[in-house]
């Protein structure tokens, strides 16, 4: 059960989710806790990832509580704090040079030679089943009513895809009656989502990064259930927006002068709520931090440097 605490920022009254609380200090550990759960049943002995930093990091935990081998693919440009981390946990990390797209590619090659399995959070329906539990948090953080709006960073969308499961379960089973306005934040490095929502698109186009972003949870060319986001955005009157590296570098400064440290991916948040239109201050509007900034001081500290300078 994360805090949900009341804030002020750009005017609007929010919630802030902070659901980087966790052991591992981001909300993936939902979604690998469930996930390494049925492994653990199964009788698996060892398991392989490819992520970004926090996913991994999350999956490298649960699998040494669990006493399961771990290996753990990331991009070799991953904020040091999360590769530390896998490390300390006693999975064996591999450093892909490339995109996040080239090190999903390498650990799928690598599956296939091994067969050992494939422990993905992006594909595996059972990371979903962990991650929709903040949704029935937040329903029960406000006496089971439904929040207006729920804000948050996408990009594979594991949080929004489980909060929209999560929502559709509570309203089947009468304990709601409606589901919230899901708003996802990208980077306009990588906005795939957003581009095909724009135009109204069902199916996503795989975008090419027009730069670096240090959003890196968000660095997403190509969502493998971008289709499945897109709908679910839609279907509750949602919207998509993106956001620049001197906005993520902004929001990051605005939540800390409130006493929260949170890592870029996260911070995306805080210019997605000055520029939505459908963010009503009357309402009741919800917004997830996903990571800790302490994972990532090393990435937050190249940002303010590179802005000064600019």
């Amino acid at each position: 059960m994360t805090p949900l605490i009341k804030e002020k920022i750009w005017g609007k009254e929010i919630l802030l989710k902070l659901d980087y609380m966790f052991p591992t200090g981001s909300y993936k550990d939902r979604g690998a806790s469930v996930l390494v759960s049925k492994i653990k049943e199964l009788g698996i002995k060892a398991v392989a990832d490819d992520s970004s930093g926090n996913a991994g990091a999350a999956l490298a935990a649960y699998c040494a509580k669990a006493g399961i081998n771990c290996e753990i693919y990331c991009p070799e440009s991953a904020s040091e704090g999360k590769l530390a981390q896998i490390r300390l946990y006693g999975a064996k990390l591999r450093k892909i040079p490339g995109s996040r797209e080239d090190v999903a590619k390498a650990m799928q090659e690598k599956v296939k030679m091994r067969k050992i399995f494939y422990a993905s959070h992006n594909w595996n329906p059972l990371f979903m089943e962990g991650t929709k539990t903040v949704f029935y948090e937040i329903c029960e953080q406000l006496n089971w009513k439904t929040p207006d709006s729920i804000i948050m960073p996408v990009g594979y969308g594991s949080i929004i895809l489980g909060i929209a499961l999560a929502g559709r379960e509570l309203r089947d089973m009468g304990i709601i009656d409606n589901l919230p306005k899901l708003i996802a934040v990208q980077s306009a490095v990588y906005p795939p989502i957003y581009e095909a929502f724009k135009k109204g698109e069902t199916k996503v186009t795989p975008s090419t990064p027009s730069g670096h972003t240090y959003a890196e949870g968000i660095a997403c060319a190509n969502p493998i259930r971008g289709e499945q986001i897109l709908e679910v955005i839609r279907q509750t009157d949602g919207e998509v927006i993106k956001v620049s590296e001197g906005e993520i570098a902004e929001g990051i400064k605005i939540l800390a002068q409130r006493g929260i440290y949170v890592e870029p991916t996260s911070a995306v948040v805080v210019a997605a709520l000055k520029k939505s239109v459908k963010i009503e201050d009357s309402k009741v509007n919800v917004v997830i931090l996903t990571g800790s900034g302490l994972k990532a001081t090393d990435k937050i500290l190249e940002i303010f440097i590179r802005h000064k300078a600019k």
